[in-house]
C-alpha cells in the first residue's frame, strides 16, 4: 500500500513523552519552555504512523482480549533471523539471540556484568549520552575516543583508539554504528580494525547497530560481525524500535555469539517475558514491513534534502551534512559566535522549537543542534521556519561565503 507520510497525526493527550512530557522534558534540562505551541524534535520517535501490518496485528492482539504473561515463539526468533539474513547476509542462531526491554538497558546490563567499578569503557564522542550514563553511572571510567570532524566528515583517530584499548584496565567499547549523533557509517575497513585491535586487547566490543536499516539510498551498512576475523568478544544490539517506529514497546535483541558471555549476560538480564504487543509488533514487522520501510527512506531522504536546502537559503551560516544513516541531522552554529547559551534561548524560547544542544553528547559537540526529522514534512518546514526567524538579525551580518569571495 502507499502511505502518506505528510498525514498530521495529532499525538497530544496519547501519553507521548515528547508531545505529552512537559514535566519530563524540563526536569531533563531540555528546554525551559514548553507550551501547546512547541513543536518538539529532540527524540527519536518517528511522527509518523507505523507500516499497516503492525497497525493490523496489535488489532489482533487486541480482540483477543487477554494480556497475560506471554512467551518469546519459535516465530519470534525466526523473524529476526530471516530480516538479518535478507537485508544483511548474516546468519543468526536461535540461542545467540537474547531479548531486552530496551538497548539502554541492555548497555547497563553489559557494562555491570562484563566490567568492574574503575574498569575503562571506551566511547567516541560526540556521542548519545546514554553511553556516558551507562558508565559513569556504574562506577566505571570513560575513555573518550573523540572522532575527529573534517569538513563535515567524521573520522576515527585509530592511533588514540590502540592506546586506550592497550590501556589495562580498559574492558570495553561501545560502538554506534551508524553513529548518533553524526550520521556516520563506519566502512567495513573501519570496523574490522577496530575489532581486531579489541580482539588483540581482550576488549569487549558492544556494538549499538539499532539504525542499522535507517540508511540513505546511496549507503550500505555492514555489521562488525560480517567483517570481523573473530566474533566472539562482539555483543551486537539490534532493535525495530527505531526502525519501524515502535520504541513505546520496548523490543531490543542482543546477538551474543560466544556462549560464556551470553551466559553471564543473560544471567545479569534475568527472566524477561514480554508483552504480547512487543511479540506481534516484531514477528509482522520483520516479516511484512518492509514495503513501509522503504517508502520511508525514501521520505526520510527528501526531507533530509529539504532541510539542507533550506538552511542554504536562509541560514547559510549553519553548516549541514546529509547523515549517510539515522534519521537525525547534525547542525553546526558555531559561524553566527553565539555562545552556546545564546543559540539554545534563540531555538528553544523565542522559536519554541525543541532540539538538543550539542553539550548533551559531550564537549565536542559545543555549538552544534541535533534535529530528529522523521515528522511530517510541514512540521519540519514550520520549525526551521521559526528558527530562521528567531537567527534573522544575525544572518543578516553574515553574508553568504560567496559574496565574501568577491
Amino acid at each position: 500500500m502507499k502511505y502518506n507520510f505528510d498525514e498530521m497525526v495529532n499525538r497530544r493527550k496519547t501519553y507521548s513523552l515528547k508531545w505529552d512530557g512537559e514535566e519530563l522534558i524540563k526536569k531533563f534540562g531540555y528546554t525551559e519552555r514548553y507550551d501547546d505551541e512547541s513543536i518538539p524534535l529532540f527524540t527519536a520517535d518517528m511522527d509518523l504512523p507505523v507500516a499497516q501490518p503492525i497497525i493490523e496485528a496489535l488489532h489482533k492482539t487486541v480482540d483477543h482480549r487477554i494480556f497475560g504473561y506471554s512467551v518469546f515463539p519459535d516465530e519470534y526468533y525466526q523473524s529476526i533471523q530471516h530480516w538479518f539474513h535478507k537485508r544483511h547476509n548474516w546468519t543468526i542462531k536461535k540461542e545467540e539471540i537474547v531479548p531486552s526491554p530496551g538497548t539502554v538497558h541492555a548497555l547497563n546490563v553489559a557494562v555491570k556484568a562484563l566490567t568492574n567499578p574503575g574498569d575503562g569503557v571506551i566511547i567516541q564522542r560526540p556521542v548519545y549520552p546514554p553511553f556516558m550514563a551507562a558508565i559513569e553511572g556504574n562506577g566505571r571510567i570513560v575513555r573518550n575516543n573523540a572522532l575527529t570532524c573534517s569538513d563535515g566528515t567524521y573520522t576515527i583517530d585509530f592511533e588514540d583508539f590502540e592506546e586506550k584499548a592497550k590501556e589495562e584496565n580498559t574492558k570495553m567499547f561501545i560502538l554506534c554504528n551508524p553513529h548518533n549523533p553524526t550520521g556516520r557509517i563506519f566502512t567495513p575497513e573501519d570496523l574490522k580494525r577496530l575489532s581486531d585491535i579489541c580482539a588483540e586487547n581482550n576488549v569487549i566490543i558492544v556494538a549499538d547497530e539499532i539504525h542499522g536499516d535507517l540508511i540513505r539510498k546511496n549507503q550500505t551498512f555492514v555489521p562488525i560481525v560480517k567483517v570481523a576475523n573473530k566474533t566472539d568478544h562482539i555483543i551486537t544490539c539490534t532493535a525495530i524500535n527505531k526502525t519501524f517506529n515502535v520504541a513505546g514497546l520496548h523490543c531490543t535483541n542482543v546477538i551474543i555469539s560466544n556462549p560464556e558471555i551470553r551466559e553471564t549476560f543473560s544471567q545479569a538480564m534475568g527472566m524477561q517475558l514480554p508483552s504480547p504487543f512487543t511479540v506481534s509488533a516484531l514477528i509482522a514487522a520483520y516479516n511484512e514491513g518492509e514495503e513501509w520501510l522503504e517508502q520511508l527512506s525514501d521520505y526520510l531522504d527528501e526531507t533530509m534534502e529539504f532541510v539542507k536546502d533550506f538552511l542554504a537559503k536562509k541560514m547559510p551560516t549553519v553548516k549541514v551534512e546529509i547523515p549517510e544513516g539515522t534519521y537525525v541531522m547534525w547542525l553546526d552554529f558555531r559561524g553566527y559566535g553565539l555562545s552556546s547559551k545564546e543559540v539554545h534561548d534563540r531555538i528553544y524560547n523565542k522559536a519554541n522549537v525543541i532540539l538538543e544542544d550539542g553539550e548533551m553528547f559531550g564537549e565536542e559537540g559545543t555549538g552544534y543542534q541535533r534535529i530528529c526529522i522523521p515528522s511530517p514534512r510541514p512540521l519540519i518546514k514550520e520549525a526551521l521556519e521559526r528558527i530562521a526567524l528567531a537567527f534573522q538579525d544575525v544572518e543578516s551580518k553574515n553574508p553568504p561565503e560567496e559574496a565574501l569571495v568577491k
